[in-house]
């Protein structure tokens, strides 16, 4: 069966990709001359002193390595892992960087460990203080990957991450070594444990008291049971797809389970592609050539098609922004308009990702998306060929990785369906606007009746606040819960998952609920509607900090709209809110990422560190050229 041939570009994916090339024109520009000075003729380690050198193999145990090194004339590849042995999802990667140098000594090259990037657990970390470190770890690990490949010892670089933070900022990272060919290497998800459904329904139960601790365990033991990542459609399997959707993966790597002899042919291919990918093999491929708005626009269809994770309204403009692109919330709301829900993976339904890739998985969403026209074909990806090739699957025949076409029709149309009959013609994104400000809600897992909410707020300034009420009595009612002061300058703009099953027994009881907030949810947030990202946030004078309790705020997710219902000279009239933020600031190394919090751009920006910094080499540039046109 041959791949099939990619339909003409839908127009309004044409025409946003367009407005992003446009709006991007001067830092693109400016990004692709600075990654063209980066790069040099032959082997980079070739530009070093014989003592730089001498020091960059002088730990090498294997003869042939040294040699090679030496020689400056093969690959040398560097590996950046997130690998931990306390977290599900980076434990499969210990083992990787020997499956990686052996691969690469068979290619006649190299490959070093040249360094480890921090790994968090949002998992671990909800509703504790470490969460207020969990959007900056981001930024982190862009920072610890330059310092790994700081050494220019490098032809190519694998990366080794798959959750929440980490593959935004290796992406960061790589971009920034956007002149080295980059290959991004997945560890798996987990087999399937107890049904989503179950460990929901055992949640909400603890949440109103009616089951223990004991119980409560048992059932997220059985849930996160082996190592792998996490089996709902949240961030870090966002993620996988996103890379998959960009050309970063090989074709149909995403899903694979870890342990399997799959998954350690996927992990030796990538080693090999990535060493044919160098500039040694005369096949250059380096990954600012091949990142750039058609790449990043495939990605955001790939996630409004799949009802992917909110935090990728964050992290994908900060990624976009690394690679010289600048991308908003209004490109996700006019992509999301045209780009049907195909997916019904937990918590947008009760399947798992590995129900997802049984149905048809990676090769038939981007089959579908390609014969519609809703994503581009023509990108370079690491494959060495376009999309068209990722509507193959890998298998293994007699012990040798091969590729076939995948399905050409879904296993289970309960989990994956054609865009001929979607679950909804429309994406599980959209952005709210009004007088509190802009923010984004996720409705691919909120029912029609839920998505309008007009009622008074009950304002609460912390989330351990919003437990308290719950317990007392005070939410039951129609109400807006409205979270305010958890913004990246606030306190790092933790998530607030821990909220969810309050809130939704609150909806279960027949009220009308809603969450809004100037902080994020988990990118499995799911069936009560939720205004979040709010920006300006509240500490930054935004709109949020004028709320008093008792106002009637009404959230409309099928119009858009987020409003006070106060008149406008009132509104403008009444006080900012303060608020004592000291006890977010120390402990659990909070007091390290003051800076952090200090240079935080705004969330529509990326919630991030570099932005206002590059902001300003980009404005000096813009007005060097301005002077030189002159």
């Amino acid at each position: 069966m041959p791949s099939p041939a990619p339909a003409t570009l839908h127009t309004t994916v044409a025409q946003v990709t367009q407005r992003i090339r446009e709006r991007s024109r001067h830092r693109r520009a400016l990004y692709e001359a600075h990654m063209a000075d980066q790069h040099k003729q032959g082997v980079h380690r070739g530009e070093l002193s014989c003592g730089n050198l001498a020091h960059g193999f002088a730990g090498c145990d294997v003869p042939t390595d040294k040699d090679r090194l030496k020689l400056t004339n093969s690959a040398n590849l560097g590996i950046v892992s997130s690998y931990n042995d306390m977290l599900s999802a980076h434990r499969p990667y210990e083992d990787y960087p020997a499956i990686i140098k052996e691969a690469a000594r068979g290619m006649g090259s190299t490959a070093q460990f040249a360094g480890g990037v921090p790994a968090m657990c949002d998992g671990v970390t909800q509703g504790q203080p470490g969460m207020e470190l969990s959007l900056f770890s981001r930024d982190v690990i862009a920072m610890a990957t330059a310092v790994a490949l700081s050494h220019n010892m490098f032809d190519a670089t694998l990366y080794l991450g798959i959750c929440d933070k980490i593959v935004p900022g290796l992406f960061i990272g790589a971009a920034r070594f956007g002149h080295l060919p980059a290959m991004f290497v997945p560890g798996g998800p987990m087999t399937t444990g107890l049904p989503n459904d179950e460990k929901a329904r055992v949640r909400q139960l603890y949440a109103e008291g009616k089951v223990g601790r004991d119980e409560l365990l048992e059932s997220e033991s059985q849930s996160y049971h082996s190592p792998g990542t996490c089996t709902f459609y949240g961030t870090a399997n966002s993620n996988q797809l996103m890379m998959e959707m960009m050309g970063l993966h090989l074709p149909g790597a995403s899903f694979v389970n870890p342990g399997t002899p799959l998954r350690e042919a996927l992990t030796r291919y990538a080693t090999e592609q990535a060493v044919r990918n160098t500039e040694q093999s005369g096949n250059y491929r380096p990954f600012y050539k091949q990142i750039d708005e058609r790449a990043i626009v495939n990605a955001m269809v790939g996630l409004l098609a799949s009802g992917g994770s909110t935090n990728h309204t964050l992290h994908l403009v900060a990624m976009a922004a690394a690679a010289g692109i600048t991308i908003n919330w209004d490109d996700f709301t006019e992509l999301s308009a045209v780009v049907p829900s195909m997916t019904r993976i937990y918590p947008n339904g009760q399947a798992d990702v590995n129900h997802f890739q049984a149905a048809g998985g990676m090769s038939l969403l981007i089959r579908e998306l390609l014969q519609a026209g809703l994503i581009h074909a023509d990108i370079p990806t690491v494959f060495g060929t376009d999309m068209t090739a990722y509507t193959q699957e890998p298998f293994l025949e007699d012990g040798k990785l091969t590729w076939r076409e995948g399905p050409e029709s879904s296993h289970d149309p309960e989990v994956l369906r054609p865009v001929s009959n979607p679950f909804s013609p429309t994406g599980g994104l959209t952005v709210l606007d009004g007088n509190l400000g802009r923010g984004v809600i996720k409705i691919s897992a909120v029912k029609q009746a839920h998505r309008i909410v007009e009622a008074p707020v009950q304002l609460f300034d912390d989330q351990n606040q919003v437990k308290a009420a719950f317990e007392s009595g005070q939410l039951d009612r129609d109400v807006i819960v409205v979270v305010r002061f958890q913004g990246p300058k606030a306190n790092g703009m933790p998530e607030l998952h821990k909220l969810t099953p309050f809130l939704g027994v609150l909806q279960d009881r027949g009220f009308k609920v809603a969450l809004v907030t100037d902080g994020r949810m988990s990118g499995a947030s799911g069936k009560v509607p939720s205004a979040i990202h709010v920006t300006p946030e509240a500490v930054d004078r935004g709109p949020l900090a004028k709320l008093q309790d008792g106002d009637i705020v009404r959230l409309d997710a099928e119009t858009g709209e987020l409003n006070v219902l106060v008149d406008a000279a009132t509104l403008a009239a009444r006080p900012f809110a303060q608020v004592n933020l000291e006890h977010n600031h120390f402990g659990m190394g909070r007091e390290l990422f003051g800076g952090f919090r200090h240079l935080a751009t705004r969330a529509e920006e990326g919630a991030g560190v570099f932005g206002g910094f590059e902001a300003d080499v980009l404005s000096r540039e813009l007005e060097k050229i301005e002077q030189e046109d002159q």
